[in-house]
């Protein structure tokens, strides 16, 4: 079943010299791929990632999540998508640095009104799967760089998102640190059925890939299909 589906989506940037970001793009995800987008600094990866986000809207063309069309929605109605259907996790990990990991995990849950109780089994339950319930009233400052970007991870996905949005998640890790995200990522997308869209270089990403998108300069140029992944 097809999740996202992107109609001829160009993205523009102004100033002194208009910037294509992104270049007519048309793409379409099935729902629980594992999917990569990949590409040299400035091909428009975070571009498209924001724009299948809803974290920005496009000069031209149609971004469709779950079948609707977001380029349509209100402010609103769009913030609203962001925080009942797409977990992020950032390059930078946004963690909030004056609350606990508990608190930043839970924080999104508070948004969606979800009762006390029930925001505290799910919290809890997904800091002991990433094994970090030990760690859940330390601040992110006071935990290593694996157990801040396994706190992104957990934020993003304890609200059951449909889609898991992900801009170069592995970059500040070692190798084992990066091998131990992604297989846990991946052993996320086959158990729930989580959709992840990455935005990455990083080969242990790319060879877990059930797909990856090559872009350059704003455009598609090649796309791989790795089947039985």
């Amino acid at each position: 079943m097809e999740i996202i589906r992107l109609e001829d989506v160009t993205k523009i940037y102004g100033g002194r010299f208009e910037v294509k970001a992104v270049n007519c793009i048309s793409l379409a995800v099935e729902s629980g791929e594992f999917l990569c987008l990949a590409g040299p600094s400035g091909s428009g990866k975070t571009t498209l990632l924001s724009l299948i986000g809803g974290l920005s809207r496009p000069t031209s063309g149609r971004v469709f999540v779950a079948g609707e069309d977001i380029t349509q929605l209100s402010a609103g109605k769009l913030a609203d998508f962001r925080l009942y259907t797409t977990g992020f996790i950032f390059q930078e990990l946004n963690l909030i640095p004056v609350l606990t990991i508990k608190e930043n995990v839970e924080f999104g849950l508070l948004l969606q009104r979800v009762p006390a109780q029930e925001r505290m089994k799910r919290v809890e339950a997904i800091l002991s799967e990433l094994e970090l319930l030990e760690y859940s009233d330390r601040k992110p400052m006071e935990i290593s760089g694996g157990q801040q970007q396994r706190a992104a991870v957990a934020r993003a996905i304890v609200s059951k998102p449909a889609l898991v949005l992900a801009d170069e998640p592995t970059a500040n890790l070692d190798y084992a640190s990066t091998r131990n995200l992604v297989m846990l990522m991946k052993r996320l997308n086959l158990e729930t059925g989580i959709t992840f869209i990455f935005a990455t270089h990083d080969e242990a990403v790319l060879q877990e890939a059930s797909r990856v998108v090559f872009l350059r300069d704003g455009r598609i140029v090649e796309g791989r299909v790795y089947a039985g992944r």
